[in-house]
């Protein structure tokens, strides 16, 4: 007992010396390191540096300083706003790609067939095309490799598809029955990105164009498409930009540009390190008379709210849809020496009527930010209007005099809540497993031959109406462990029936034949053709026009868009980039 309660006594002096004995030999050393020629670690403007010289030179154990760094630097700019980030060097043309434009590669866009990669299109002169690729090919083998047996995951394949521009890959092909392999050797090389998926009339005099992203070609895309539809006879049109994360600020800025008469203000920059840089119409654009629709939904962000943002302050049309994401941040692209980059958020983007529609942000808190979209959801936003609460102190006016709000997202001019008609739990396991467009394909390569003689894509769609396609695919489903239910495929047959067709549809005639099935019952796209039917896409003015006048900066329009070089910024949504 005597012993148990000298130990209690003694155990404090104890650690205490140990401590100290500890603190003591590590300056010996340091000491003697000084005296062989050492020096003495001042701490300077770079306490990072130190540190990490520190660390290097006297760490016990052998340290892989590259990699330190590497990890040590994504949280550095977790600290910072939710839209700066670091992208190592080994990722950067992957994150880049989906922008630029074009990426070298073979041309195929394919499915992981169960365990054989299926080839689903095969893009108009492209590498594949040229090498004799057919869609409907299955992929065996890729550089001798075998890939078929294994389910491979789709990032794997696509990384051994993709390489150095005039570089040869090797694909052994199985093409229909055939059990011999068909071999060819493909010269990778420029494959176009597309941005603009797609651009139709809808109705007589109506123009819809599908832009799902701001990438460095879209603007000629999109002038492309305008072309196009103006030999259809469009006068009007609706740009949807649902679903769409954003991209290069300059193209959304020369697309708000067509629409736009001279003088109008676009969108401002400014910054703590960039002071406020006016964009405004010069005056160009080929359509400033044309009636127009944007569609937005919660996934709209950044370019996306800088071209709604501009269209309904201006008054210039109508925004039909549902509240926008909340991104006003702008950021800079900055390469660094050993080929990683940065994005950094350098200012924010102001709409004309003076608005940031940023959402608010904690720095550092990331996972609360990235659940913005989710409790949205819950306090059902995506359903009702009326549960989307505006804060009055961010209150500003339009060119016209409406009210409008910043500071979470353009909230559109009418609100269309989240279609849930024939969604049952049967629609979501068919379409969550992946069983629906499993059925797609092999029911589009089971009748290929047949399928490719069609001309257009509405013949063929005639033949599917007739076809028994909900009792054949229910029967499908069930070989795949999904059991029918009655009453639910009742209630979600029409839609399972629209979106198979559309999906056989695009095997053969691509997104030409996809958007105008697969929307043909899309209430948002019907309400924007009513509007523009009854010639109501300009919003209502009022006498507050006579007050306000056109919007203008108050620095008056010394750089009017087209003549300013400093507007380089690029505004990226991180989150859809990788």
């Amino acid at each position: 007992m005597d012993k148990h309660k000298r130990l209690t006594i003694w155990m404090p002096v104890i650690i205490a010396v140990s401590i100290a004995a500890g603190i003591l030999i590590g300056n010996h050393f340091v000491r003697l390191g000084q005296n062989r020629g050492g020096h003495f670690y001042m701490m300077g403007d770079n306490k990072i540096n130190t540190i990490l010289e520190l660390i290097n030179e006297q760490y016990v154990d052998t340290v892989n300083m590259g990699q330190l760094v590497e990890d040590a630097i994504p949280k550095i700019f977790s600290e910072l706003d939710p839209h700066s980030v670091y992208i190592p060097a080994d990722e950067v043309a992957a994150v880049n790609e989906e922008l630029e434009g074009s990426f070298s590669g073979i041309g195929v866009s394919f499915n992981m067939q169960t365990d054989t990669i299926l080839v689903i299109s095969v893009i108009s002169g492209g590498p594949a095309e040229k090498a004799g690729l057919l869609p409907f090919d299955r992929i065996i083998t890729i550089n001798d490799s075998v890939f078929s047996g294994n389910k491979k995951d789709q990032d794997e394949i696509m990384k051994t598809l993709r390489g150095a521009k005039n570089s040869i890959v090797k694909l052994g092909v199985k093409r229909g029955n055939s059990s011999e392999l068909i071999h060819f050797e493909v010269t990778r090389g420029d494959v176009p990105v597309n941005s603009v998926d797609v651009a139709y009339p809808v109705r007589d005099g109506i123009g819809y164009i599908k832009v799902s992203k701001f990438g460095r070609n879209t603007y000629n895309e999109f002038i492309t498409a305008i072309a196009k539809l103006k030999q259809a006879k469009c006068e009007s049109f609706i740009v949807d930009l649902r679903g769409n994360t954003g991209g290069y600020m300059d193209a959304a800025i020369n697309m708000i540009n067509e629409f736009m008469p001279e003088g109008s203000l676009i969108v401002y920059t400014e910054g703590k390190a960039f002071p406020r840089s006016d964009v405004y119409a010069n005056g160009t654009g080929t359509c400033q008379q044309a009636p127009i629709v944007i569609l937005t939904d919660e996934i709209s962000a950044s370019a996306s709210e800088i071209f709604s943002g501009a269209i309904q302050d201006n008054d210039r049309g109508t925004i039909i849809g549902r509240r926008t994401y909340g991104k006003g941040l702008v950021q800079t692209q900055l390469r660094l020496g050993d080929g990683s980059e940065m994005r950094l958020t350098i200012a924010r983007y102001y709409t004309p009527s003076g608005r940031c529609i940023q959402k608010n942000y904690e720095k550092g808190n990331l996972e609360e930010y990235d659940q913005d979209i989710y409790n949205r959801y819950l306090h059902g936003e995506f359903d009702s209007a009326d549960s989307i609460k505006m804060d009055d102190s961010l209150k500003y006016l339009t060119a016209g005099g409406r009210t409008v709000y910043g500071g979470g997202g353009i909230m559109p001019d009418i609100f269309i809540p989240r279609d849930t008609s024939g969604i049952t739990s049967y629609f979501s396991d068919v379409v969550n497993s992946g069983v629906l467009y499993l059925y797609t394909l092999e029911y589009s390569d089971k009748n290929r031959n047949k399928f490719a003689q069609y001309e257009t894509w509405q013949e063929l769609y005639e033949y599917l109406k007739e076809q028994p396609l909900l009792e054949d695919f229910t029967n499908f489903a069930v070989t795949k462990g999904i059991r029918k239910r009655p009453t639910l495929i009742r209630i979600s047959g029409p839609l399972i029936e629209n979106q198979i067709q559309a999906y056989v549809v695009r095997n053969f005639f691509e997104d030409d034949g996809f958007y105008p099935i697969f929307q043909k019952d899309d209430v948002t796209l019907l309400k924007a053709i009513e509007i523009l039917e009854k010639g109501e896409s300009y919003p209502l003015m009022n006498q507050a026009k006579e007050t306000h006048g056109n919007l203008r900066s108050e620095a008056g329009p010394a750089r009017r868009y087209g003549l300013s070089k400093e507007i380089i910024f690029e505004d990226y949504l991180v989150g859809a980039l990788g």
